[in-house]
């Protein structure tokens, strides 16, 4: 590789030497070679000079789901990457939720070697228990060996609190991460969307808010007689926002992500039975929207997911009792984000959470390993299918208006564009 980026915008509020300049960025074999206002290279240089280019380190997802092995059909790895890359995301978090589920070492490091000549990284979750099925803990500290980032039975809370209590304490002796999904069963039942006015209107079961924020607080107790690390993936309403704060001001090794989609929708968009807008968790009121917006802005919450989850279209366009939950989000993360929230706002979030799954954060710096994002963050759209790169399709997001395009990547010594 041998590349040069033309008057490319650095966006890195961390470095305020390059932060929002517009320089030239030479790469050779994977590695910052300079980063200058104007550099004159050799003819062998390929040159980027995409009109309004911009350039980040690369963009990171905590909670990234395909469907290979298994469920080939909704997505294979390696277009799962390949979206990845073109959707801006140098590294991914890979939700457990395969056929089989990876709950030992070997299958981690099946993952591990399915990426390994690809310009986008996987880092793979493995299953909390033994094929998530919540009755006892899974080979943890193997699949840590073999390159987990992190525990977690994927959308399938821990209904035993005793499993919890075992799980965060027997973790804490290796630095493992634990993962709990937020959601009491019991009190969930047959629900399928936020129990509210929107349900009593469409007539379907609901979901109180309670069935995830009493879980949320047992959770929290227990890491507090435990200690060890926590995670709490897709919060969704005002309240698990307080009890976070809460729980982070007694000093709790507690973090939390929100979906994008819990941001810009809320459950009277459901009011059409559309299908797409199936999710879990479900789509709340718009006071819980708000908060949702206000804990990201303010900390409490850590960093925002895609929670992209493919779904093919037989389990999609049934009716709505019927459906399955998710939707892709990877292909329209940067659009709606930078709409809701500016540039700058945009590129921390997708930048953050790495180091909360024991990964080294990228730099921007001559001398090291080019991992970065590149993008416009001006051009206006609307969301399409057309836009959609991967194999299903059910997106929430179409038909939704955009700012802002990731036009690659550069990763492992590749470029993607």
């Amino acid at each position: 590789m041998n590349i040069l980026l033309k008057s490319a915008t650095i966006v890195d509020s961390s470095n305020s030497d390059y932060h929002l300049k517009k320089l030239d960025i030479h790469i050779q074999d994977g590695i910052i070679k300079d980063i200058a206002p104007n550099i004159d290279v050799s003819d062998n240089v390929q040159v980027i000079e995409d009109h309004n280019l911009h350039v980040s380190i690369g963009w990171f997802d905590s909670g990234v789901s395909f469907g290979e092995p298994g469920y080939e059909e909704r997505e294979t790895i390696a277009n799962g990457l390949y979206t990845a890359a073109r959707s801006g995301f140098t590294d991914i978090v890979l939700n457990p939720n395969t056929n089989p589920v990876p709950d030992s070492s070997s299958d981690i490091i099946f993952f591990k070697n399915a990426a390994r000549s690809n310009a986008v990284n996987i880092h793979p979750l493995g299953a909390l228990t033994i094929k998530s099925e919540g009755e006892s803990l899974a080979e943890l500290y193997d699949m840590k060996s073999a390159g987990a980032v992190g525990f977690y039975d994927y959308k399938r809370p821990i209904s035993n609190p005793n499993l919890m209590k075992v799980a965060l304490q027997y973790a804490h002796n290796f630095n493992g991460l634990v993962i709990s999904f937020p959601m009491d069963k019991q009190i969930t039942g047959k629900g399928i969307v936020n129990e509210g006015e929107v349900s009593t209107k469409l007539g379907l079961k609901g979901i109180p808010h309670m069935a995830e924020e009493l879980n949320l607080a047992r959770d929290l107790f227990i890491l507090e007689y435990t200690g060890g690390k926590l995670h709490v993936p897709t919060i969704s309403t005002a309240k698990s926002v307080k009890l976070i704060a809460e729980a982070k001001k007694k000093g709790l090794d507690v973090s939390c992500s929100v979906a994008i989609h819990n941001l810009c929708f809320t459950d009277e968009t459901l009011l059409g039975f559309d299908s797409r807008f199936k999710l879990m968790p479900p789509l709340r009121t718009n006071k819980d929207s708000k908060a949702l917006l206000k804990g990201l802005k303010d900390g409490v919450i850590d960093f925002v997911t895609t929670d992209h989850r493919p779904m093919d279209i037989e389990l999609k366009r049934v009716e709505f009792d019927n459906a399955a939950n998710g939707t892709i989000g990877l292909e329209s993360a940067f659009g709606i984000l930078n709409s809701l929230l500016g540039l700058e706002n945009t590129i921390a979030l997708l930048t953050k959470g790495r180091e909360r799954y024991g990964l080294s954060n990228p730099s921007l710096k001559i001398g090291e390993k080019a991992v970065l994002t590149l993008f416009n963050p001006d051009i206006k759209y609307t969301f399409t299918e057309e836009d959609i790169l991967s194999s299903s399709k059910n997106s929430a997001f179409l038909d939704s208006k955009m700012k802002g395009r990731a036009i690659g990547i550069i990763g492992n010594n590749q470029l993607i564009h």
